[in-house]
């Protein structure tokens, strides 16, 4: 430590100089001594100068009635993140959503990067996007799960009727560690370092409060966002052809939005299915084509149902009533059986490919994150899944994980938070 008079006292006082501060005075000293003249990096290179930014530009609103991430267009990337709270108090878990609500509205606007003014204190971001933050299209989105309706918080009386705790069916092994959760976080944006960046940021902002329960990555092919083709998974099929359209206002009444049939403070909110779902992916690559076509019900390369020529051609399953063409055991057929009418499954997909590195027996461990929304579960995931049990493709597919989960109405004021009405709610029964 450093020994020097004061300007107003005139006695030694202790000046406290940093290591840091100190390099920095050497390095002024350095320019100093070389004439003054100071080495900068170029302002901007050819090759910075050509870098179009205005994609990366792009915000998705965070406030409205319905929160994005639900209908929003799928983006490139995804983490999933369930948690568990670990406070005590309805009060608690106001401050919960509060803090939710203050990350979402940050992190999902074009910013530059807080500035550090003091080195002695860990910095403000993590640095991992630079100093100016694009947007990215971020969508954070907040469910909460069956176990938040029990008895700690007093909420139990507000569960929404048609909300039940996932449970297994015949071909599932489930495993507690990759289940559940009371929050679920869904993180999506169009490149990995954007959802990494908000879910740092969100668990420092959350650190006290919550503890992670469990956390997988999504990944989409960037050719088919970036084109708005149909994704493909990692089958090698396209995923989500028959999709309910999106922009079809009237259609996402129908099968997303919770209406007046439940609680008011859930109104504009929805189910969320998440199921993790892991591909036997060295045992597929050795099936044949015809196998693996029979099994979708689809061809390989097109998309297109199996007779027909283009991915979105109506299957004409009434022209097929014995599955001669479209096998009665594909994929499509039982998930979607048109009887008579389209959308007989009352959802919309919006799932993700995960890798997770090797399972236990040196298997490849990838998959599907799959996501489903509706405004009733059982017409929705669980009557579409009981059409599955026992298709051809379980040879393939373990589901391991995941949970049933609530949807929360958007944030639709400036002074407004996530999770706002079910908090007035518990509050209006005591």
């Amino acid at each position: 430590m450093k020994q020097g008079k004061t300007k107003e006292s005139g006695h030694d006082e202790p000046i406290c100089v940093s290591k840091r501060a100190t390099l920095k005075l050497l390095g002024a000293g350095g320019v100093l001594l070389s004439g003054g003249a100071l080495s900068l990096p170029a302002v901007a290179t050819s090759e910075t100068a050509a870098c179009d930014n205005r994609t990366r530009a792009h915000a998705i609103p965070y406030q409205g009635k319905h929160q994005a991430g639900v209908i929003t267009p799928e983006q490139k990337e995804a983490i999933f993140l369930s948690l568990n709270l670990t406070v005590s108090t309805l009060d608690e878990v106001e401050t919960v959503f509060k803090r939710l609500t203050d990350c979402i509205a940050r992190l999902t606007q074009n910013r530059q990067a807080g500035k550090m003014t003091n080195d002695r204190m860990p910095p403000a971001e993590s640095g991992i996007l630079g100093t100016y933050l694009y947007a990215d299209e971020l969508t954070i989105t907040v469910s909460l799960g069956y176990s938040l309706f029990d008895s700690r918080f007093g909420l139990t009386s507000l569960k929404p009727k048609k909300f039940v705790a996932m449970t297994a069916f015949p071909n599932d092994q489930l495993e507690a560690a990759w289940c559940g959760g009371d929050i679920l976080l869904q993180f999506c944006a169009n490149s990995r370092e954007t959802v990494i960046y908000a879910l740092r940021d969100m668990l420092r902002h959350l650190s006290g409060v919550v503890a992670p329960q469990w956390k997988i990555d999504g990944f989409l092919p960037a050719r088919d966002i970036e084109c708005r083709t149909t994704p493909i998974n990692l089958f090698g099929f396209k995923d989500g052809t028959g999709n309910a359209d999106a922009k079809d206002d009237a259609l996402m009444n129908d099968l997303v939005w919770i209406n007046q049939k439940e609680p008011s403070w859930i109104e504009n909110g929805s189910y969320q299915a998440v199921r993790l779902i892991r591909f036997a992916l060295n045992f597929w690559d050795r099936t044949p084509l015809e196998d693996q076509e029979n099994d979708f019900g689809r061809y390989k390369d097109s998309g297109a149902p199996i007779g027909k020529q283009h991915e979105h051609d109506d299957p004409a399953f009434n022209h097929d009533p014995h599955g001669d063409r479209v096998l009665f055991d594909s994929h499509m057929r039982r998930a979607e059986p048109r009887n008579p009418q389209r959308h007989v499954s009352k959802l919309r997909r919006r799932s993700y490919s995960y890798s997770l590195g090797l399972t236990s027996t040196g298997q490849l461990d990838m998959g599907l994150v799959f996501v489903s929304f509706q405004n009733d579960l059982k017409k929705g995931f669980i009557d579409t899944q009981n059409r599955l049990n026992g298709e051809p493709l379980e040879r393939y597919i373990k589901p391991f994980g995941g949970g049933y989960y609530l949807v929360l109405p958007g944030i639709t004021s400036k002074n407004g938070y996530i999770g706002q009405s079910l908090i007035r709610a518990a509050r209006a029964l005591t």
